[in-house]
């Protein structure tokens, strides 16, 4: 089985989805003004404004820490450690490259989730790609398909490589059984998504950048401490990348080939541009200023957040620590505990441990939103199916927390692949819409003016978001 699966990674990862996340990225990148590149110093602004509560949803700032809950996991710590084992330190290169063009993926992803977001029963905002293919395409079945992969990645798959992740970085850490983790993360697990989304979106505002924040702080600590070696590190980076230093051994296309192919592996796990999973939380937003492009703009940031800055600190420790001796079985977790204890001394693993608890345990409980969120969109929302899919995922934690993790990173990438195909193409077909959405905001801004989304300038768009989405906003 685990050779069924690799050869259907390699034959996805390989060219397909490499070809289709570089040609989605550039073609956004265009088609939206480069919006990523004119937008990076109003940053500071989005993130002000994103704090303004309005009636209907989460605050923009609810919304971007719940889609960091999801982006920030094990795929952070051990999924770094994993793509600079595979494809060396060019890898790290490439999962910049895969953050940079993918912002204008997730930009293009979650202002059309923004777009065509309706309401639930409950009067909270709803939405994302099975959305916006059955209003935006008319393609209902295309929908139901997405939130079918996506309920096996988010309600079962990936929740078995975080629980993996914890479970034997606590075993490294402490000695402490997998299965013993496994059961401590489940409870607590259940206990926080039973209070909805925004019970567990007014959790993650608070956490993520608590635990963010100190994983960066702690890397930033380490690096000072090895100042001298930065340099060469970086050098060594950039070199590997296109195989400059394996060229003379006639090793170029095979080096370059496994960074390239390590790093947007790893790159789009962790940040999840283009995947489908964040439009689900960017959906959920009322959006300030009111207007979809503003709600892409600030999932831009958790892009960023992610990548050049979470999983930069993660690869800084692993690379500074040099080559780190470990066992045959090691996992990427443990590898980033042998670095930083290499270099900081033995409170490393156990530091490591905890971070990767908080990273893990808020991306699971943000899983299970996303996986909520479809179940409405498939309208089998029941309590007893709701209680039928915390069950299984708690039983995907437990399972994962004993679980080899060749395997099951193995299917993490097969479901990734499948769900960032579906969206993908969704997404390039709503493209003319995507172009719309932003040069209407960009127009009110050189106008001077707080951006407004007027649906009756657009009639056909008008015909197909959901009635009270966006008539019922202030005009200028």
């Amino acid at each position: 089985m685990p050779d069924y699966f690799s050869f259907i990674n390699e034959v996805l990862w390989g060219s397909v989805m490499i070809y289709l996340l570089l040609g989605a990225g550039i073609w956004f990148t265009v088609r939206s003004g480069f919006i990523q590149f004119r937008y990076i110093r109003q940053f500071g602004k989005s993130l002000k404004n994103s704090v303004s509560p309005q009636p209907g949803g989460l605050t923009s700032f609810q919304a971007l820490c719940t889609s960091l809950a999801a982006r920030v996991g094990s795929g952070n710590l051990a999924g770094v450690a994993l793509a600079i084992s595979a494809g060396g330190p060019g890898a790290v290169f490439w999962m910049w490259v895969t953050a940079i063009i993918g912002m204008a993926t997730s930009f293009a992803e979650c202002s059309l989730a923004q777009l065509y977001k309706e309401r639930d029963k409950h009067g909270q905002f709803r939405g994302g790609p099975a959305w916006y293919m059955a209003r935006g395409l008319g393609m209902r079945w295309m929908g139901v398909l997405f939130s079918l992969f996506l309920l096996v990645a988010y309600g079962l798959i990936f929740n078995t490589v975080q629980a993996n992740s914890v479970a034997h970085a606590v075993r490294y850490a402490f000695d402490f059984p997998e299965w013993i983790t496994g059961v401590v993360l489940a409870v607590l697990t259940l206990l926080v998504i039973v209070t909805g989304i925004k019970g567990v979106a007014r959790l993650m505002q608070w956490l993520v950048p608590a635990m963010a924040l100190l994983w960066v702080i702690a890397s930033l600590v380490v690096t000072a401490a090895h100042l001298e070696q930065v340099p060469g590190v970086i050098a060594t980076i950039f070199k590997a990348a296109f195989g400059w230093r394996e060229a003379a051994a006639g090793a170029l296309g095979y080096t370059l080939s496994q960074a390239l192919t390590a790093g947007f592996q790893r790159g789009m796990f962790s940040n999840e541009a283009g995947m489908g999973s964040t439009p689900n939380a960017a959906a959920a937003a009322a959006s300030w200023p009111p207007h979809p492009a503003a709600q892409g703009i600030v999932q831009m940031i958790g892009v960023f957040t992610d990548t050049i800055i979470i999983c930069s600190a993660s690869a800084m420790i692993v690379l500074l620590a040099g080559p780190v001796p470990h066992s045959a079985d090691a996992v990427g977790i443990q590898i980033i505990q042998q670095a930083l204890v290499n270099l900081s001394g033995s409170w490393g693993a156990g530091f490591v441990s905890l971070i990767v608890i908080l990273f893990s345990f808020s991306s699971i409980v943000a899983n299970y939103i996303y996986a909520e969120n479809n179940l409405i969109f498939l309208r089998i929302d029941s309590r007893n199916t709701l209680w039928c899919l915390r069950v299984a995922l708690v039983g995907m934690v437990l399972t994962g927390s004993v679980m080899s993790l060749p395997l099951v990173w193995q299917l993490a990438d097969v479901i990734m692949a499948l769900m960032a195909i579906t969206n993908l193409t969704a997404i390039l077909l709503l493209s003319p819409v995507v172009t719309l959405i932003a040069s209407d905001y960009l127009r009110q801004r050189k106008l001077g003016v707080r951006p407004v989304f007027d649906a009756t300038r657009y009639p056909e768009i008008e015909s197909q978001i959901a009635p009270g989405s966006w008539d019922d906003l202030p005009r200028q």
